[in-house]
């Protein structure tokens, strides 16, 4: 008779999956692919970085029977509703935001920016609100949460609207500590240092130095701490942006013998911030073009880029365990 000593498999200790992706600039494609990549990739926890938000009102003139609107130089026009929806389809795809008006209309606003200006955050307030209670509806009967925040180019309208639409799935963390789960603390931060473009939450060094102790000051130990921080730190390569000449307006690429000159643009205060304080994972963004993973120290950093103007949404899995990074994998689609 064979005895056989069973030994009881391991259980894999567990771990968390998260899937991170940021700058989506208001691009209608990408935000749906977003609301469903949690559970097409299995997360546990969904995180969108800042600049959510669209950058750009086209108005779409409307005369007689016709409608015509330039998009990227290239004039559109529309004589039928089915022809309209395609216009207003490319803008929405692209980011932008559209107002249809008279020729009359058109030439009031043309010298009045501060109107100009309302309806640009009537209509970005419009997509937001009905972005989140989409992501809502979505989310409702899954294990998912959404933790949505802002970055530098959201407005404190963003802002507002992001905390009037949290719910059990859809939370707004930034400025405090939040468990993403019984290990992970998470703390984000939306600000970043000074740009050529005057966006709406940008500050100097030393204020946003001041802003991140705050944010972190009843943190004692970050051996599991995740940095949701929009601004990479600065020289990290993370942050290379091309050189930019603020003499014209709007601004100019550098170049030399033909290329354009790259920069690091990041923060000095963050990267002070990761250097001192070496959280577990920082989950950064706002430099488009500057997709990848790097590290300082301990701390693996990780930018998936932005592509929203292509309707492609660039996203990042990681799971994470007690003190440890297990692995990551770079999306697209």
């Amino acid at each position: 008779m064979w005895f056989f000593n069973k030994k009881k498999a391991k259980k894999k200790p567990k771990f968390t999956k998260i899937f991170y992706a940021t700058d989506i600039h208001g691009s209608e494609p990408t935000f749906g692919k977003f609301i469903n990549a949690g559970s097409f990739y299995g997360a546990d926890v969904m995180i969108l970085g800042g600049d959510i938000t669209g950058k750009l009102l086209i108005p779409i003139i409307r005369e007689n029977d016709e409608c015509r609107a330039t998009i990227m130089d290239v004039t559109h026009t529309a004589r039928s509703d089915a022809e309209l929806k395609t216009i207003t389809d490319l803008i929405e795809y692209l980011g932008c935001y559209h107002a249809i008006i008279s020729p009359e209309q058109f030439n009031h606003l043309k010298t009045r920016p501060n109107e100009v200006d309302r309806v640009f955050k009537k209509k970005a307030a419009e997509r937001l609100d009905r972005w989140l209670k989409k992501a809502d509806l979505k989310l409702r009967d899954s294990p998912l949460r959404c933790y949505v925040t802002g970055g530098n180019d959201d407005d404190d309208q963003d802002i507002e609207i992001i905390k009037a639409n949290q719910t059990e799935k859809i939370i707004y963390p930034e400025g405090r500590v939040v468990m993403i789960d019984a290990l992970h603390p998470m703390v984000s931060f939306g600000f970043s240092n000074p740009t050529p473009w005057d966006t709406p939450r940008e500050v100097d060094e030393t204020r946003l130095a001041e802003m991140i102790e705050d944010v972190v000051k009843d943190i004692d130990d970050f051996s599991n701490v995740i940095f949701n921080f929009h601004c990479p730190p600065k020289d990290c390569t993370l942050d290379l942006a091309p050189k930019l000449d603020t003499s014209f307006d709007p601004p100019r690429p550098v170049t030399t013998a033909g290329e354009a000159v790259m920069i690091g643009v990041g923060s000095s205060a963050i990267r002070d911030a990761v250097e001192k304080y070496q959280p577990l994972l920082m989950l950064t963004g706002h430099i488009h073009e500057s997709r990848g993973v790097v590290k300082i120290g301990r701390t693996t950093i990780i930018n998936p880029g932005s592509e929203y103007g292509e309707g492609i949404l660039r996203g990042a899995i990681v799971n994470v365990q007690d003190k440890e990074v297990l692995s990551y994998q770079m999306t697209s689609g």
